[in-house]
C-alpha cells in the first residue's frame, strides 16, 4: 500500500497510543487579562508529565468578560492526573498556592458532572473562621478574606473520568528550524480546539522518551530510535536525511477532542509542504500495550 502524502509530507501508517486519565476544568478570573494569565500560568507550571510532575496541566483558552460568571477577563485551565485522589490534591495545592495568592483573582467551576472535586470547600479553611458561604442559583461559593479584599471561590468543580492523555504527533524534518516552525504551527492550531491542552513547554517536546532504561530505577529514557545523532549506533526509525524530531503531546477531556486536535495538528504541520523541510509525520506507540485509545493517523487525516 502506498504511503499517504499530504502536500508531499509522508503520513506514516501508524497510530498514537493514549491512555485513560481523570481531568477537570476551572475558570480563573482577575481584574485584567494579564493577571488572569499570570495566575493560570503559575498554576500550570511544572505540569508537563505525570512521570515526575504529579499532574499535566495547561491553559485551554482565554475568556472574555461576557463568558465568565463575574464579568471579568478569565482563563480556562485543564488539569489531568491518573486518579481522582491525586487530582484532588493537585487541584487544592495549585489553586491554593497560585490562584488564591494572585492579586484580585477568583476561581469558578469549569466543568459539570455528577462527580465533584473540592475547590473552595477545601481552601475555605485559609479564612481561619472568617470565611463566609453564599448560595447563588443553586451554586455554592466561599468568600475568603485576604489582604486585597476577598478571594471568591466556587465550592466544587466537576470531574470527568473520560479524559485521555498521551495523544501525540512526531514531526520529522531536515532541519531543526523547519521542525520547530511546523510544530509551532501545530500547537497554534490545536489551541483552537476545545477541551485539549499541549502541556509541554510551548506545547512541544524535544526529549521524547521510551519506557524503561539501562539504569535501575529510571522509568523512562531517551527515545534513541528517534535521536538523529544516534542513527549510526542504534536501530533507528529515522530516514537518513532527517536531522531533527519534535513531539507534540495532547491531553483532552474526551477522545473525540484528542482526535480533532490531532487532525488540526497534522494539517498545520503539512501546511507548507515538503518543500519547507518536513519529511514525515508519525506517532508514538508501544504496540498497543500502554493504553486502549489508538488514534490511527490515516483515519485522523480524513
Amino acid at each position: 500500500m502506498a504511503d499517504l502524502k499530504l502536500k508531499g509530507v509522508t503520513i506514516v501508517e501508524t497510530f498514537a497510543e493514549a491512555f485513560p486519565m481523570v481531568g477537570t476544568r476551572i475558570i480563573i478570573t482577575a481584574p485584567s487579562q494579564e493577571w488572569a494569565l499570570i495566575a493560570a500560568r503559575t498554576m500550570t507550571g511544572f505540569a508537563t508529565s505525570v512521570i515526575a510532575c504529579g499532574a499535566e496541566a495547561g491553559i485551554e483558552r482565554t475568556l472574555s468578560p461576557d463568558e465568565t460568571m463575574d464579568g471579568r477577563p478569565g482563563v480556562a485551565v485543564l488539569l489531568f492526573t491518573m486518579d481522582s485522589d491525586k487530582l484532588q490534591r493537585q487541584l487544592r495545592n495549585r489553586v491554593g498556592q497560585c490562584v488564591l495568592t494572585s492579586p484580585g483573582s477568583a476561581c469558578f467551576a469549569g466543568l459539570e458532572g455528577e462527580k465533584k472535586l473540592k475547590l473552595g470547600a477545601s481552601l475555605r479553611f485559609f479564612g481561619d473562621g472568617w470565611q463566609m458561604s453564599k448560595l447563588v442559583g443553586g451554586r455554592r461559593f466561599w468568600r475568603i478574606p485576604v489582604m486585597d479584599g476577598e478571594f471568591l471561590c466556587e465550592a466544587t468543580t466537576g470531574l470527568t473520568k473520560k479524559a485521555v492523555g498521551g495523544g501525540n504527533l512526531l514531526v520529522l524534518g531536515k532541519t531543526h528550524a523547519a521542525v520547530l516552525a511546523a510544530s509551532e504551527r501545530a500547537v497554534k492550531a490545536i489551541a483552537e480546539i476545545e477541551g485539549v491542552i499541549t502541556p509541554f513547554p510551548g506545547g512541544i517536546v524535544r526529549s521524547g522518551s521510551k519506557v524503561g532504561s539501562k539504569y535501575k530505577g529510571q522509568i523512562a529514557s531517551t527515545n534513541d530510535a528517534y535521536c538523529p545523532t544516534l542513527k549510526a549506533a542504534v536501530k533507528t526509525d529515522l530516514p537518513f536525511d532527517v536531522e531533527a524530531v519534535m513531539e507534540i503531546v495532547i491531553d483532552g477531556l474526551t477522545k473525540e477532542s484528542i482526535a480533532r486536535a490531532m487532525h488540526a495538528g497534522i494539517h498545520a504541520i503539512a501546511e507548507g509542504g515538503a518543500k519547507q523541510g518536513i519529511t514525515h509525520i508519525t506517532a508514538g506507540n508501544y504496540g498497543g500495550n500502554l493504553g486502549p485509545h489508538h488514534f490511527h493517523l490515516k483515519e485522523i487525516v480524513a
